[in-house]
């Protein structure tokens, strides 16, 4: 750190005389410090980027000589490992003009959520543009999690379903047009992508997912898989065994009618997707008998779905991707996420704090 810099976003406010936050109003950045001395606000102040480290501390032992410069130089440590500060002196991206131009908005924002040290405001950035993603399933989760991927700037996508584009799926597959009906949907997809962002290589496949082999080949060859496909119906235990084979992050997305949800999963590090679902069946078990309506499911009954839902739950999806492979925001990996549309709350998803012992995956007899 040569000339350390509150990042704008992270700007302190002074309340009264001994109460400084610091990072804003967002929960889970900002922070709240006490200062008796008004030696804290005092350091603030000087971190405007134009002085150096040691012309800080020098100016703050002059100001406060009972705080030598080892403290000021300490103190100015923990504000940028806390993420408040960078660096005035930012080394050269190594990206052209236009691309700063086009992604500086998206610098912005990950230097506001960002609160690990970084060399550059554009790691995350350049990250992105070296990365691979294969998204597979291209309904409407997929669609608008491929869609943000490609806006935000990742350097390859690789777009995988099966199926042709119908008339049901334009109330929510945002890729689609009415002119697109009939034609295979990885072809519609991916030349509508091409559209969004030329710089970026965007490839697809009419691929049928019908075994785990098919699914190894996609995980070995990228950097992350995002599941967005819910058929064959064991499509998500697959894919999480095929990941922690390959050792690939990856994420799935989807909704429940108004349930909308997502996961993220780091193979190796904790549970996996399997342990949950193992550990609700364990619950059922111990429960009394249940009854099914008679009637059971009637499979001519259409999906119920929108493109608000299907829309949420695709950018949180890609929100989950860019996060395993940039690290902001650094979401905590190898659980669930829900979110209920009819109230705007969090759902809760319980996950196991260890691999479950029922996990057919990662358990003992997996």
């Amino acid at each position: 750190m040569h000339r350390p810099r509150i990042k704008f976003p992270h700007r302190p406010v002074r309340y009264g005389k001994e109460h400084v936050r610091i990072g804003g109003i967002v929960p889970g950045i900002r922070g709240d410090l006490v200062d008796r001395d008004g030696w804290v606000w005092a350091l603030l102040e000087l971190l405007d980027g134009s002085r150096t480290v040691d012309s800080v501390a020098a100016a703050m032992t002059k100001s406060f000589p009972h705080k030598p410069a080892h403290m000021v130089r300490a103190a100015i440590d923990d504000l940028v490992i806390a993420g408040y500060v960078e660096d005035a002196d930012e080394p050269p991206s190594g990206l052209d003009e236009v691309t700063e131009e086009r992604y500086s908005r998206s610098r912005a924002l990950f230097q506001w959520m960002d609160r690990s040290p970084h060399r550059s405001g554009w790691d995350a950035q350049v990250a992105l543009g070296q990365a691979s993603v294969v998204v597979i399933g291209l309904g409407g989760v997929g669609c608008t999690a491929a869609l943000a991927l490609a806006l935000s700037g990742v350097g390859h996508l690789h777009c995988v379903d099966r199926d042709v584009v119908e008339w049901s799926n334009l109330n929510r597959q945002v890729l689609y047009a009415e002119a697109d009906v009939g034609q295979p949907k990885a072809d519609a997809a991916v030349r509508r992508l091409r559209s969004y962002n030329s710089a970026a290589e965007i490839t697809g496949a009419s691929l049928d997912i019908d075994a785990p082999a098919t699914l190894r080949t996609l995980a070995a060859d990228f950097d992350v898989v995002l599941l967005a496909a819910d058929t064959p119906r064991e499509i998500r235990s697959w894919t999480n065994r095929v990941c922690r084979e390959t050792g690939t992050p990856w994420v799935h997305g989807g909704y429940h009618g108004p349930l909308v949800s997502v996961g993220l999963y780091r193979p190796g590090d904790g549970p996996c997707a399997d342990c949950g679902p193992a550990e609700e069946r364990a619950r059922l078990a111990a429960l009394p008998e249940r009854t099914e309506w008679p009637p059971g499911v009637d499979t001519t009954v259409p999906q119920a779905a929108g493109a608000v839902g299907a829309g949420c739950a695709g950018n949180l999806a890609a929100h989950a991707v860019i996060s395993l492979i940039t690290g902001v925001p650094a979401l905590p990996a190898n659980r669930q996420f829900g979110l209920n549309l009819l109230t705007l709350e969090e759902v809760s998803v319980p996950v196991p704090a260890a691999p479950s012992p029922w996990c057919v995956s990662c358990g003992p007899g997996a």
